[in-house]
């Protein structure tokens, strides 16, 4: 078992004004005079947690998290179906973190996350890469058509019994039609569409040690996951095909630690190969025996290329 630093508590936090009438909950931990860094938590829309500061060297690193818009204590809150999706997209993300980045006054800091944070971190990194000082991502996702594709539909072939429950009567594109499920002004639809939509998230990782489908009440978290991540898929997050991998060149001058796991069924490993190929100088870390979630290796990898540029100016 890798252990992590020991739980910590925010030495500061706040919530932030970033338009729109939104405001995006912050905090920060470790050391205030140390390396600067943000977490970018997946999703999107499942917001950050207490465990991810254990990731960063309290004496080493500034640590920043925030909860994007619409989930965890950023108000208002997606699981009210009041609260306007509009102001929700991936360039109100990016901005959210550079209006975040200046209000902390923070010149550059490393950008980490896993899954759709990787997506988060890679948009932001490839706008704004004179702010990056080196970028960690894990569970390697670009968002591309093909990637959602593949895990709301392809991953089907490995539970055909379990998707189709999860198609039900849909038809067509099924992302685009949870997402219509998830603005019924029926509560009732909502309900059982963020459990079905819950339930296949859950299925595809269910080969992953410690993971098992949810089947209790549904509350606010799973009402804002669900209408949070069906609104950027049905989207394609408003990325142009295949961005994030062609624009991978503009990271060359930034040091790049990419880590994955070759039994991810969520985000299989020729994404991490294509960006790594992309990525001038980017580190590719591929562990045989890791899925999705995190796993001795990944955290070991992870905490070795935060001690490494832990210890590198920025």
């Amino acid at each position: 078992m890798v252990d992590l630093y020991p739980p910590i508590e925010p030495y500061d936090a706040g919530l932030l004004e970033v338009g729109d009438d939104n405001a995006v909950y912050w905090e920060t931990c470790g050391n205030p005079d140390g390396k600067p860094a943000v977490m970018l938590h997946g999703g999107p829309g499942q917001g950050c947690t207490p465990g991810m500061r254990r990731m960063f060297d309290p004496a080493r690193y500034r640590a920043v998290l925030f909860d994007q818009r619409g989930c965890g204590r950023s108000t208002p809150h997606a699981s009210d179906p009041s609260t306007d999706m509009r102001h929700n997209t991936t360039d109100h993300l990016v901005a959210d973190m550079e209006r975040l980045r200046e209000h902390l006054g923070i010149e550059r800091w490393l950008v980490t996350g896993g899954s759709w944070g990787t997506t988060l971190a890679l948009v932001y990194a490839e706008r704004y890469p004179e702010r990056v000082t080196e970028i960690i991502v894990s569970a390697i996702s670009t968002t591309r058509r093909s990637e959602i594709d593949w895990l709301y539909r392809g991953a089907g072939r490995f539970f055909p019994e379990e998707w189709a429950r999860f198609r039900g009567d849909l038809s067509g594109d099924l992302v685009a039609a949870y997402a219509r499920l998830m603005e019924d002004p029926d509560p009732h639809e909502r309900t059982e569409a963020a459990r079905a939509w819950c339930a296949w998230e859950d299925t595809v990782l269910s080969l992953e040690p410690g993971v098992t489908v949810h089947n209790g009440p549904i509350g606010e978290w799973e009402l804002a996951f669900a209408r949070i991540v069906t609104h950027y898929y049905s989207h394609e997050a408003w990325l142009e095909p295949g961005a994030v991998i062609r624009d991978a060149g503009l990271l060359r001058d930034i040091p790049g630690v990419l880590i994955h796991g070759r039994r991810d069924l969520s985000c299989p490993a020729d994404t991490a190969w294509e960006l790594a190929r992309a990525w001038p100088g980017a580190e590719l870390l591929i562990d045989d025996g890791s899925g999705h979630r995190g796993s001795d290796v990944k955290r070991a990898w992870k905490l070795e290329a935060l001690a490494r540029f832990g210890s590198r100016s920025g």
